[in-house]
């Protein structure tokens, strides 16, 4: 019975300094956190990849625990993400699949191996980009000081904006990382140990985005949040400056993360999330996981997302309100 961060106590913490209600309740079967949410409708709870539980029965009885949980709390229903995918078998005929919350696939690298190992499973790009990165001037930082965050912030709206996407909210991300789990590594450029750079004719240009140019000396190019629980290190918010994507920011950034995970003693790495299997080009998130299977490891697979309506109609009016809106879930 593996428990993932988001089912952890650690996880009500953040919800607690988050001023978000959650329930979390623990046996020798079975462990989940229930995170209260809100609708017009009423309130309903949420188990981001929960419950954990140690077989089939042990999930049935954390199912009645949690249907206890709804009536008491007066949930219209429970939205379930179980990590094992035949516990989805075990739902209650009135359980409807949604489109998930959290990714029903990700990627996950074993980190027992030695370093030597780990490095030559890396695709043959990536493997170069590693070793070469410091020529290029790449410096990798970490730090647990909350007021650093706005680094992060600010290369993720940068990115978001050309993306038409909306960026997470500058508050949630520094509460992120002012949990004991949380560290931000970030990559910064230093001129001086760029051994590349004073062989560029172009090196008097000014920082813009057009290639053979740089950034100005000590700019953040990339960040990311890192979160540690039990035996995986995950792979959580990151950005990277876009304006220079000849700089191997991300690749440095990813790397020192694992080499630290495994000198601390850390034995899985979770990149959390992929493109579902199968899925070409055309979809998404190809670019990314095609970018994250480069570091070698392999795919894990979860339920998906699942809601157990408590009042069937409550729970209807709350589907019918969903689908006014044009959302899916």
């Amino acid at each position: 019975m593996k428990t993932p961060i988001t089912q952890s106590r650690g996880w009500q913490k953040l919800q607690s300094d988050l001023k978000v209600t959650s329930f979390y309740e623990k046996t020798d079967d079975f462990e989940y956190l229930a995170i209260q949410k809100s609708t017009p409708v009423g309130n309903y709870l949420f188990l981001p990849y929960g419950p954990v539980a140690k077989d089939s029965t042990a999930f049935q009885k954390a199912l009645d625990s949690l249907e206890k949980l709804a009536q008491k709390t007066h949930a219209i229903f429970i939205r379930l993400e179980p990590t094992d995918p035949d516990f989805a078998k075990f739902l209650p005929k009135a359980a409807q699949k949604v489109k998930d919350v959290d990714p029903k696939d990700t990627w996950v690298l074993d980190l027992t191996p030695e370093k030597s190992e780990l490095i030559s499973h890396f695709a043959q790009g990536t493997r170069t980009r590693y070793h070469n990165y410091a020529k290029k001037g790449l410096v990798v930082e970490t730090t647990k000081d909350a007021t650093e965050i706005e680094h992060l912030v600010a290369l993720q709206r940068k990115l978001f904006e050309k993306k038409h996407l909306t960026a997470y909210d500058a508050d949630y991300l520094k509460r992120e990382l002012e949990q004991p789990f949380a560290t931000l590594y970030l990559v910064k450029y230093h001129q001086d140990r760029d051994e590349t750079r004073s062989q560029d004719p172009k090196n008097q240009q000014s920082s813009t985005s057009e290639a053979g140019n740089y950034p100005d000396d000590g700019q953040i190019l990339a960040a990311s949040l890192f979160f540690d629980y039990d035996d995986t290190r995950y792979y959580m918010q990151s950005a990277a400056d876009q304006d220079y994507k000849r700089l191997p920011a991300t690749v440095a950034l990813l790397t020192a993360a694992i080499m630290d995970a495994k000198d601390q003693g850390i034995k899985r790495f979770d990149f959390w999330g992929i493109a579902p299997e199968g899925a070409d080009h055309t979809h998404p998130w190809y670019g990314f996981t095609e970018f994250k299977k480069s570091f070698g490891g392999a795919e894990v697979h979860y339920a998906g997302t699942y809601d157990l309506p408590i009042s069937a109609l409550k729970y209807h009016i709350y589907r019918l309100l969903k689908n006014l809106k044009g959302q899916k879930s």
